[in-house]
């Protein structure tokens, strides 16, 4: 299975709203029969690639897939059946899909016809590889990063509003990849008019993100270069609407980018799932300088948004920390 899961981070988020899907099988003696992982929506599924590839070798042997099979047919045929014709005697899944169409329907198809079905197998890994398109398919509503560059006391820009540039050059690359990750990036119109940012992933070959800006009527200029391309404008008086609107349209994630307010608004309804936080090792300093996260805020340390799952990174002279909004936080409020 782990594998598997190796297999299907090749897509590098390129499946969206698809899955990131990884397979492998092995012939009836445990020796690799064949192997593939879904690229693109649309193309081939994990399952049928390796099926194909093993040629009819993994007949009695065992499947390991990252996902639940597809009992439907929609694009391409249903998995679930495609393993039935091969008949392994055994198929390990890691995680069920919890989309409407799927939702254990393929493990009680492969079950009726007579395979041996395990499941939850490096669940937990699983689970982190496609969490945008798990949170989109059981709420609706997309997953969403909240992502800043910061001073070491909290400041994305002084109180004259430079903020060109808090990190340096790794830091910078290391957040387009973050966009490149993500369907949609968002910021507020403030953001656009101190800093008229391209918002686009300046990566080799990277995937270009919907741009989404909150602003009243009238605020951005035409000019504007977040308007470029595929774009939305939105008067951010509704985030859970705008959020629900967005994951009907099918997008999986949302990075959030600011600036500050807008940050904080997110925080103070509850709607997000993580944060990269950029840190710097300077100090700006000054009561009217710009906090990384604004809005209304905890009132008290016991409230306050816990990360999980915290990791770090150096880049540069920079440090990047990550982790997941611990979902019992409104409960300390």
């Amino acid at each position: 299975m782990r594998r598997a899961l190796q297999l299907a981070a090749r897509a590098d988020y390129r499946t969206s709203p698809n899955p990131m899907v990884g397979a492998v099988l092995l012939d009836r003696r445990g020796n690799l029969a064949g192997e593939g992982w879904h690229r693109s929506a649309g193309s081939d599924h994990a399952e049928a690639i390796a099926l194909a590839r093993a040629a009819g070798r993994a007949h009695e042997g065992t499947a390991y897939v990252t996902l639940e099979p597809c009992p439907h047919q929609g694009r391409t045929p249903p998995c679930a059946e495609a393993l039935i014709a091969t008949r392994p005697r055994r198929v390990v899944v890691a995680l069920r899909d919890p989309d409407v169409q799927v939702a254990g329907r393929g493990l009680e198809r492969l079950r009726a016809a007579g395979l041996e079905v395990g499941e939850g197998v490096l669940a937990a890994e699983a689970e982190e590889l496609n969490r945008f398109y798990l949170k989109q398919r059981r709420t609706g509503l997309p997953f969403v990063t909240v992502k800043f560059a910061a001073s070491l006391d909290g400041r994305i820009a002084t109180h004259t509003g430079d903020s060109r540039w808090v990190t340096g050059e790794k830091a910078r690359l290391h957040s387009h990849r973050l966009r490149h990750q993500h369907d949609a990036i968002l910021v507020g119109a403030g953001t656009v008019l101190a800093d008229d940012p391209e918002l686009s992933a300046r990566l080799p070959n990277a995937r270009q993100p919907l741009r989404v800006v909150l602003s009243s009527r009238g605020r951005i200029p035409s000019s504007a270069r977040a308007l470029r391309g595929e774009h939305l404008l939105d008067d951010g008086r509704n985030l859970p609407g705008l959020l629900r609107r967005l994951g009907e349209g099918g997008i999986l994630s949302v990075l959030v980018e600011g600036g500050g307010q807008v940050h904080g608004a997110f925080f103070d309804q509850q709607l997000v799932d993580q944060v990269f936080a950029y840190l710097a090792p300077k100090v700006v300093g000054g009561a009217a300088s710009i906090p990384s996260v604004a809005g209304l805020g905890a009132a008290s340390l016991a409230a306050a948004w816990r990360l999980t799952g915290v990791r770090s990174e150096w880049l540069g002279s920079d440090l990047v920390i990550s982790g997941y909004v611990h979902r019992d936080r409104q409960l300390a409020g």
